[in-house]
């Protein structure tokens, strides 16, 4: 290769996820001319299951689609390098294949390309009986082919290949003994490039020293297809962090660097202006010795230039609603993009989508969820509070709590502005969204402080011994782990309710995810102030399984260099592996909602003060699934009394409330051992409750005394077979007027998390077989059908999952 030619430094785009809109790939050309970046490599999607594209010629109206991508491409001064990846079938030796690869590039030159790359990674290395017959290696019918195509193509200038064995770890038996390697190093035609992606598919560092190995095997410098920020193989990670761990010194070394990126278009903005510091600072270099690459100041001034992008009214693939003064070059006349083939479109909030609301009870019919005029977006539920440190955690309210809900919507009031992200809020979502390798600050201290607490829960256990200053300890880092889980509650609320809906259709599932997590993280630190059995319990083997956290992944603590996909989840995944139910993925995996919510949300344990607000709570959902009227009851306690005060009252240690900026608007009660609960229940609650509503001189109402009856037939017996796995059973209710259906879930989490934290092995819950909905919610979760007209109820279908 000659001195003289031109480092490539770009981005590669097509290859995973959905396919970007012309519109961003327009607004990718201007970052790229913006930022210095010179190359864009276009691999169209190649989808075997229905087309094979590199036997296929363009149609008349995709050509003049690539024709129009290639000319805005080089408008922009960048060099267009189009690929395709034959290897899947390609019978190497046959000459229609050949000749059916040559008739597709030169369609594609034809249109105005001068750049190609022939792709044979991540395929099978077995040659079929023809080409065993023809070739020598698998190596050596690769290479025969590439310099075919780079022939009959007029050589141009810049022309890739990419081997099956294109990193350190794919090597054998290593990069400087592969025959493989050492085939293509000897035989490939010198003016051809090889790709290469480092010691690992995802590479943490590149090194001088094992690049100039690489290069005397190939007889030529590489250039670096760079996984660093790709992240189409975890749906729940994505990555902000800078370009890291590549210093520019490595430029005389190789003969360029292609970024693969995110496969959301928006989470780019960081990664492309960081790589293209990193290319200016290694031409700079050359003039400068004393310029340097520091990816911490480079993140600084991407993060300074993305505050404006992120704040622009942009909508979803990247259609302005005004025009943009410092983009006006791209486009003032956008199409709306196709979106069949990504994520479901965010549509305006008031639709309001079938929830999974609980009625009163399990003989009720379910609610039907009601209309939602409009979301509210002011900021009044800011959600920060103080603690302090002697004060037990679980004495606080945090959210409002009690009034009427009606009342406070009517005095909060809608807005229909627009928030601003601020600068500190991106820096959390770059920090909990970094690198593959490496977490940010806020990932790191969120991910220490919950191991912490996790680790040393016994000096606020529930007959605890230890001395108040470790009990403060414990409390005070406590609050600021409940604060950073409330500045994470801020940041999706903000998200949701931001001007640019381009960065919400891209960011949502990530921050709405790592949202939930942290609902349900923060419960649980507030679950375990007190309530947590001690050290001494046999029941507490949760505590003793593998955690992650420390300053980067659970990679380095097992002491060995490893995929990042072998650890999957990122933050959210190593959060989640902290909780006690934590290795039961079925519980975290599914997708956002329809209706994003900028709703700020809270999860707690109960407090006593909340009794009044819960029993409002299931009153009203009691008269909208049975149309009955306030008349119909003599006392308003009843409803309550029945479907909530035993649990209340005997077992309030596994009772968590959801509330809203409004106030309480769902709850899940659990009972940790329902033998001994109906004991009790027998002997003090129903007594109790014969008490408060006796029968004498018919001053009771008919309908009263029918759901006193019931209150004595709910402590029925299960049969022992079922409770000798499953001990624990729970009861979930929210209000119908729940947007997120996954805020139903976390609760769910959080009670599931507090009984196993506590030794139980299973969980039931008894359901009408006509709830339909109910049934597909638990189900989802992990539920399975275990008994079906033996439970308390005889038509009641009774589901469980073990803990």
């Amino acid at each position: 290769m000659e001195k003289t030619s031109p480092f490539l430094c770009g981005v590669v785009e097509g290859f995973y996820g959905r396919p970007w809109s012309m519109d961003q790939r327009k607004v990718l050309f201007h970052w790229m001319q913006q930022w210095g970046l010179n190359t864009y490599l276009y691999g169209p999607k190649d989808d075997l299951k229905h087309r094979l594209l590199w036997r296929e010629v363009y149609s008349p109206e995709e050509e003049a689609q690539l024709r129009t991508l290639i000319a805005e491409a080089h408008s922009r001064g960048l060099r267009f390098v189009y690929a395709l990846s034959p290897g899947q079938d390609i019978v190497f030796s046959s000459s229609c294949d050949l000749t059916l690869l040559k008739r597709k590039l030169r369609q594609v030159s034809d249109l105005g390309c001068q750049a190609f790359a022939i792709l044979f990674d991540d395929i099978d290395h077995s040659l079929c009986q023809a080409d065993s017959e023809a070739f020598s290696s698998f190596a050596h019918a690769q290479v025969t082919v590439t310099n075919e195509i780079y022939r009959f193509l007029g050589e141009p200038p810049v022309f890739l290949f990419c081997p099956t064995e294109y990193c350190g770890s794919l090597c054998s038996p290593s990069v400087s003994k592969s025959p493989y390697l050492q085939t293509v190093g000897e035989d490939l035609l010198p003016n051809i490039t090889v790709i290469w992606t480092g010691s690992k598919v995802i590479s943490r560092k590149l090194s001088v020293d094992c690049l100039a190995e690489l290069e005397s095997v190939l007889q030529r410098p590489p250039l670096i297809w760079d996984n660093l920020h790709a992240n189409d193989y975890d749906s729940r990670r994505l990555f902000l962090g800078p370009f890291k761990g590549r210093e520019p010194q490595l430029r005389s070394h190789l003969r360029g660097l292609l970024l693969n990126p995110n496969c959301e278009f928006e989470a780019n903005y960081i990664p492309l202006h960081t790589l293209g510091s990193w290319y200016r600072s290694g031409e700079e270099e050359r003039k400068d010795e004393d310029c340097e690459y520091c990816p911490d100041r480079s993140l600084s001034a991407a993060l300074h230039d993305w505050m404006e992008e992120l704040n622009q009214p942009l909508q979803a693939g990247r259609q302005s609603t005004r025009a943009d003064q410092r983009s006006s070059a791209l486009s003032s006349h956008c199409k709306t993009p196709e979106r069949s083939d990504g994520p479901s479109s965010f549509r305006g909030t008031s639709a309001v989508a079938k929830l999974p609301v609980f009625p009163l009870n399990s003989s009720s019919p379910p609610s039907s969820p009601t209309n939602v005029k409009g979301e509210r977006e002011g900021r009044d539920g800011e959600m920060k509070r103080s603690i302090l440190p002697s004060q037990p955690l679980g004495s606080r309210l945090v959210g409002p709590s009690g009034g009427n809900r009606g009342q406070k919507a009517h005095d909060q009031g809608l807005c229909g502005g627009k928030g601003l992200l601020s600068e500190s809020q991106v820096r959390l979502l770059v920090g909990l969204h970094y690198l593959p390798h490496e977490h940010g600050p806020s990932a790191q201290k969120l991910l220490q402080d919950l191991t912490w607490l996790k680790s040393n829960c016994q000096a606020i256990s529930a007959n605890s011994k230890k001395a108040p200053q470790k009990v403060d300890e414990w409390r005070g880092r406590a609050s600021g782990f409940l604060s950073l889980c409330d500045e994470i509650a801020q940041l999706h609320y903000s998200v949701v309710g931001g001007a640019n809906r381009a960065v919400l259709y891209d960011l949502y599932p990530y921050v709405w995810d790592l949202r939930n997590m942290a609902l349900v993280a923060k419960a649980f630190v507030y679950w375990l102030d007190g309530r947590v059995l001690s050290d001494s319990s046999t029941l507490g083997s949760w505590r003793n399984c593998f955690h992650w956290c420390g300053k980067t992944t659970g990679a380095d603590l097992l002491g060995v260099e490893s995929e990042p996909w072998v650890f999957k989840g990122g933050v959210s995944g190593e959060v989640q592996m902290l909780l006690p139910v934590g290795s039961n993925s079925e519980l975290f995996s599914h997708p956002p909602p329809l209706f994003p919510t900028s709703r700020l949300y809270n999860i707690r344990p109960y407090h006593g003060k909340d009794k009044m607000e819960l029993y409002r709570m299931v009153r009203q959902l009691h008269l909208r699934t049975q149309g009955g009227q306030e008349s119909n009851f003599a006392h308003p306690d009843v409803v309550g009394d029945r479907c909530l005060g035993p649990c209340l009252a005997m077992c309030p240690e596994y009772s968590f409330i959801l509330e809203d900026e409004l106030g309480v608007c769902g709850c899940v009660l659990g009972i940790f051992d329902v033998r001994s609960f109906a004991k009790r229940c027998q002997a003090s609650w129903i007594p109790a409750m014969r008490d408060k509503y006796p029968p004498k001189g018919g001053t009771t109402h008919p309908n009263t005394q029918d759901l006193i009856q019931l209150m004595e037939e709910d402590q029925g017996e299960y049969p022992d077979s079922l409770l000798y796995h499953f001990p624990s059973q729970l009861r979930l209710d929210a209000l119908p007027e729940l947007v997120d259906i996954s805020i139903s879930r976390t609760l769910l989490i959080a009670l599931l998390t507090a009984l196993k934290a506590n030794g139980s092995q299973g969980v039931f819950c008894e359901v009408q077989p006509t709830d339909r909905q109910r049934l597909e919610f638990l189900t989802k979760l992990g539920f399975l059908e275990i008994l079906r007209g033996e439970a308390r109820s005889r038509e009641g279908v009774v589901l469980g999952r073990l803990l």
